[in-house]
């Protein structure tokens, strides 16, 4: 059966009335949902102020669930990352960032989310009972210190005029400090049941990989020690001489016998 032109003319007014206010109805629809995702937001936003993590995780979940795309969800997702290391949950703070650098690689914030994720692995690895308590943090596994240095040497690579950069690099300086004197640490322990060249190993690992922080001189004089004891005295007089030309004042500072004698 063929339409007449009357009837074609109705159904074509029809179909516009309806698609027109359909237009209608998601353009209300978009403004209102605008509306409700801001209102969540700035709830957020409140409760973030405020240090009630939990509240402010709840409203970015909303957000994220409700409204998946737009800037909003993407930065309810960096917000959540950083709600989570406030409320010393690194392990899911650590997710959410590392999900926000893998979907949004190029996203305007990113310098900040490598930020946040050398922050979180900055701390990761400090109970709460070694926060209030004096410690000493070199004599701790490093764990996530190595993850840390990472992460801030990834930030100053590649934001180099990022805000976040120069505190990243004093905590690059500080970790370095940190993991150099670790190695002497373990160092010693080898030392101590006579494990000399993995002892020896470490000192060496500090020298090439961690230089001009305080532990390559007592690395040096370890390792010149241990040279002697394994016999290799061609490379303990090497080693002598790198610390005696390198750093006098360490020597004279801790009144060592350069002759290495027990």
């Amino acid at each position: 059966m063929f339409t007449t032109p009357m009837k074609k003319y109705y159904f074509i007014t029809l179909i516009s009335f309806i698609f027109l206010n359909g237009c209608a109805n998601n353009k209300e629809t978009n403004i209102e949902n605008s509306a409700t995702v801001d209102a969540i937001y700035q709830q957020a936003k409140i409760a973030l102020e405020q240090e009630d993590y939990e509240t402010a995780l709840t409203h970015y979940q909303d957000i994220e669930s409700r409204f998946p795309f737009g800037e909003y969800a993407q930065q309810a997702l960096l917000n959540s990352a950083y709600a989570h290391y406030k409320s010393d949950d690194p392990e899911n703070a650590l997710a959410k960032v590392d999900r926000f650098i893998r979907v949004y690689p190029q996203h305007k914030n990113l310098d900040y989310a490598i930020y946040l994720r050398g922050l979180i692995n900055f701390s990761k690895d400090e109970g709460i009972i070694e926060r209030y308590i004096q410690h000493d943090e070199t004599q701790r596994d490093p764990g996530a210190a190595e993850y840390s240095l990472q992460d801030f040497t990834q930030l100053v690579n590649r934001f180099p005029t990022s805000q976040y950069s120069e505190d990243a690099s004093q905590r690059i300086v500080y970790l370095r400090n940190r993991l150099a004197q670790y190695e002497i640490n373990v160092a010693h322990f080898y030392l101590r049941r006579n494990a000399y060249i993995a002892a020896l190993n470490r000192c060496k690992y500090v020298i090439e990989h961690y230089q001009r922080t305080p532990a390559v001189p007592e690395a040096l004089v370890l390792a010149t020690k241990l040279y002697k004891i394994l016999a290799l005295d061609d490379l303990a007089s090497d080693t002598q001489r790198v610390l005696l030309d390198n750093h006098p004042d360490y020597i004279q500072s801790n009144n060592l016998n350069i002759t290495f004698t027990d």
